[in-house]
């Protein structure tokens, strides 16, 4: 019979490096620690779920899960202090636009502005280098629907850096010549 530890720590020593990576792509480095240590967690006490021959995006589907736990208890505690203090409402942090003159921060500045569903539909693919059929596990859905997902983010991608290019360019300038 195979040992239960063994096959753990196969399954961390393949895959807690880009775990912790998906997580530090999505927040800080304290936070993104917690995140990859609670999903190893999860999949110590859930072993017989891991599926053996796809690990990885199971892993990464507990991952946001367990970011998405996080920032609901980010929000909570931030409207509980807002409610201590007094305030009716907490505002959203405001892009920095000068992260927009260099093509990465063209491209975060772009994804920013989309949905948080569209971003991580993009980032699975982009950032995790997963296919659809894994990146599907991950959200949790069919590989069909998150084929059309992919599709329709990468449209709203598009449209959103022609915005951007729209922003950047230099109003005319109105012509100095005389007319005689």
């Amino acid at each position: 019979m195979p040992d239960p530890d063994e096959g753990f720590a196969r399954l961390w020593d393949a895959h807690y490096d880009d775990v912790l990576g998906y997580a530090l792509r999505r927040t800080d480095h304290e936070t993104a620690r917690d995140v990859a240590a609670e999903t190893f967690l999860i999949a110590w006490r859930r072993r017989d779920d891991v599926p053996a021959d796809r690990p990885f995006p199971w892993l990464l589907h507990v991952a946001r899960n367990v970011l998405a736990n996080e920032a609901r208890g980010d929000r909570r505690r931030g409207r509980l202090r807002g409610r201590l203090r007094g305030d009716r409402a907490t505002a959203e942090p405001v892009a920095d636009i000068a992260t927009g003159l260099t093509e990465g921060g063209r491209i975060i500045t772009a994804l920013r502005r989309l949905s948080p569903r569209d971003r991580e539909v993009l980032q699975l693919i982009g950032w995790e280098e997963l296919d659809p059929r894994d990146a599907a596990i991950v959200a949790g859905c069919s590989a069909k629907a998150f084929s059309v997902r992919l599709h329709r983010a990468r449209k709203r991608l598009a449209a959103v850096l022609a915005e951007l290019d729209a922003e950047d360019r230099p109003a005319p300038v109105p012509s100095l010549q005389r007319s005689v």
